[in-house]
């Protein structure tokens, strides 16, 4: 089971074929293990010059649910973040904890998810 972030969701849409993280939301299409983290989905198809071709492509892809206790899990893992300096937007907070929870590698671009696989136990792809 492989996760994606908002950043390479808007890279693939942009038609950018050949940057790494695109070929692996690419190949995780093809096998059909890529999972959607909700606040991903939902950053995806908030851009109007997008959304159709968010809704179209990614409507359809399982999304990984919210397990018990998830709100909590993402203050505690943003609030450790946000103790030692570090950026931790809530969005990436979202993603990663839904990620954490479902044991889902997640694909981005985004640096700030380092934060996340240093301290938190995300696994990046």
């Amino acid at each position: 089971m492989i996760a994606c972030d908002t950043s390479t969701l808007a890279a693939f849409l942009a038609g950018d074929p050949s940057a790494p993280d695109v070929v692996k939301l690419r190949r995780a299409l093809q096998e059909a293990v890529l999972v959607l983290p909700p606040a991903a989905l939902a950053e995806a198809t908030s851009n109007p010059a997008t959304r159709s071709a968010a809704q179209n492509l990614f409507a359809g892809l399982p999304l990984l649910e919210p397990q018990p206790d998830y709100w909590l899990r993402v203050g505690a893992a943003r609030a450790a973040l946000m103790a030692r300096g570090l950026k931790a937007r809530l969005a990436d907070a979202l993603i990663a904890q839904s990620c954490i929870d479902a044991g889902a590698a997640l694909i981005t671009r985004d640096h700030d998810f380092r934060h996340y696989a240093a301290h938190c136990g995300l696994v990046l792809a």
